[in-house]
């Protein structure tokens, strides 16, 4: 008889990356529980689709195999003990039924036992390594609490050292992998189906569909580190194939190697629809409510609604990124679906599911009331990818004291520090952290202004059209995240600076020109560019952090936000600032990942 799961609800993620620790001890191949330090030899991860890093299915790998446990008499309790072993401090839930698919290779683990104060796998009762009477479809999984075990580091980690970027569907993507800790693509020379189901079998999903060549899913930047890839197929991970290293001259990002992997049916898609719109690819959005019996259609109110849970919608349904997220939605026919049964949506724009999001629950509240002003959606298959150029600002980093007259323009667009209000203007300096700043776009789409040029806004100070209030964010942080000062980039001229060879300029603002930045092109904002500073006249003397945040407020849709912001530590000595190791946010540890999404630096406008 199969176990019931006390698993209810966990929120849905597409960080793919595979987290696995190793312990002490040695395994014990018997039935009967033994005493042991720890699990030497056993390495552990949490694999399969959809899940977030602290959940999914558990594997273990033994004697150089990876494998499964099965669901059988499987408990909380042996949750506890496994989600350890993963280095986290306990579990919250656990699975069965292969609720993030089934698995592949040896069921390790059958008829698992534990009382949940083993400090090793080891020590529970089962049937015996390898011994078991199940199928993969009875793969058990685990919900850990996301707080890991005390002194856990990334030494005791199996680095994903694989991911994908710029797909527009779960489970595909551009292939890049981490060397040496930075991450580089891979040239499509040689790249078959057989080492895309290595990439996608590593990643937690099912075999390949389809190996991409020629990047089909946008080109990378940065290093590509392999080339000439062969696989058999059968290999755990994509180092494990034969490959070669590649040299500055052997590739270009215009072969950057893709996949398409195949995903487990969930279903997902049939909880939500669109309605009243052009196409099938815009619409109000209608989610099912109810039980068995009781299921019925209703809206979404549109207090708040977003690019970020537009996002989640057009995944959901299979339709790629978000174009729009719109709160009034009077132009589109809903027929006879009235009902708001949804509000407060809340998304990081990562989930898979709309329901994974936070939300009010059955208490629906709305400033807006009427159908008018329920949530829509405007769906693309393709989208934007914003990219700044850290090492340009680590090299052009200085300080300037720049005279008081020489900064009405400035002041007018709020670009200095409250102070400045209250100097003896025109007399007196302000001290500037100026930089450049050069912004690609990696994606598949151009980078256009949110809103249309019959509403940018004229500033005869400079002598330019506004076409987004705010495109850049530039913090300077204590080492605890605390802000300390603040400056920002409104988009005055948005357009193509230089562009890749085989890339022709599409945007020029001047002369009321186009404004966006097309696929292949960037933008390049100087040094010597008016607001292109943090204002740091009542900043102490000490170490600090560099922060830029490009597109803080999600105005547009890319189709990866994860690296629109960069860090850089800085020491400040009062008349000279040191700038260095700058970075992208994810480029790093699962750690520096974790410090960096604790400050994001866009939740205030205010100038310090």
């Amino acid at each position: 008889m199969r176990p019931v799961s006390i698993w209810q609800r966990s929120p849905w993620g597409l960080l793919l990356c595979l987290l696995c620790s190793s312990c002490l001890g040695s395994p014990s191949p018997s039935t009967a529980p033994e005493k042991r330090a720890g699990s030497q030899g056993l390495r552990f991860r949490l694999a399969g689709f959809p899940r977030k890093p602290f959940e999914g299915r558990v594997e273990i790998q033994r004697a150089g195999e990876w494998g499964t446990i099965c669901d059988d008499d499987f408990t909380l309790q042996a949750a506890h003990v496994l989600c350890r072993e993963l280095g986290f401090t306990e579990a919250t839930g656990w699975t069965h039924s292969a609720k993030y698919g089934p698995g592949t290779g040896r069921i390790w683990l059958d008829n698992l036992s534990c009382s949940g104060t083993e400090q090793s796998v080891t020590e529970c009762a089962s049937r015996g390594w390898g011994n078991s009477d199940c199928t993969h479809d009875e793969d058990a999984g685990v919900i850990c609490k996301d707080q890991r075990l005390p002194g856990f580091s990334d030494s005791n980690v199996i680095e994903t050292r694989v991911r994908l970027k710029g797909g527009a569907h779960p489970g595909e993507g551009r292939v890049e992998v981490l060397k040496a800790s930075t991450w580089g693509t891979i040239c499509d020379r040689k790249w078959d189906l057989q080492a895309a189901s290595v990439v996608c079998r590593e990643l937690g999903f099912g075999s390949a569909r389809e190996a991409l060549s020629g990047a089909r899913m946008g080109q990378g930047m940065g290093a590509i580190h392999l080339s000439e890839v062969r696989c058999s197929g059968q290999e755990p991970s994509l180092w494990k194939c034969p490959h070669k290293n590649i040299t500055a001259e052997d590739c270009s990002h215009s072969q950057d190697a893709g996949v398409r992997c195949n995903l487990p049916y969930t279903g997902v898609e049939t909880k939500i629809r669109l309605s009243g719109g052009r196409s099938q690819h815009e619409g109000r959005v209608e989610v099912q409510i109810g039980g068995p019996g009781s299921l019925r259609w209703g809206l979404i109110c549109g207090d708040d609604w977003g690019t970020l849970e537009a996002m989640v919608v057009c995944r959901q349904l299979g339709l790629g990124y978000a174009n729009h997220g719109l709160q009034e939605t009077w132009y589109w026919d809903s027929g006879n679906i009235t009902e708001v049964v949804m509000s407060g949506v809340r998304c990081t724009g990562s989930e898979l599911s709309l329901d994974q999001c936070a939300h009010h629950g059955t208490h629906i509240a709305c400033k807006r009331t009427g159908t008018r002003f329920t949530a829509g959606v405007i769906c693309s298959e393709t989208a934007s990818d914003l990219l700044l150029h850290s090492a340009l600002v680590q090299e052009t980093a200085y300080i300037e004291d720049r005279p008081l007259h020489m900064l009405y323009c400035a002041a007018e667009e709020n670009c200095l520090a409250r102070s400045a209000r209250s100097a003896n203007w025109p007399y007196g300096h302000r001290r500037l952290l100026r930089f450049s700043s050069q912004i690609h776009n990696l994606g598949r789409a151009d980078f256009r202004p949110k809103a249309g040029r019959h509403s940018w806004v004229w500033h005869e100070c400079h002598g330019h059209y506004h076409s987004m209030d705010i495109f850049t964010h530039y913090d300077i942080l204590t080492p605890n995240g605390t802000k300390v000062a603040e400056g920002h980039k409104a988009s005055f001229c948005l357009e193509d600076t230089e562009c890749q060879e085989d890339v022709s300029k599409r945007y020029e603002c001047a002369n009321f020109g186009e404004q966006g930045i097309t696929v292949g092109c960037w933008d390049l904002y100087r040094h010597d560019i008016d607001c292109q500073w943090i204002d740091i006249t009542d900043v102490k003397p000490g170490n600090y952090i560099l922060q830029v945040v490009i597109n803080p407020n999600f105005e547009v849709a890319e189709s990866d936000f994860t690296n629109n912001a960069m860090k850089c530590n800085c020491k400040y000595d009062g008349h000279r600032i040191w700038v260095h190791n700058c970075h992208i946010g994810d480029a790093f540890s699962e750690e520096a990942n974790r410090k960096f999404e604790r400050y994001p630096g866009q939740t205030s406008n205010q100038v310090i």
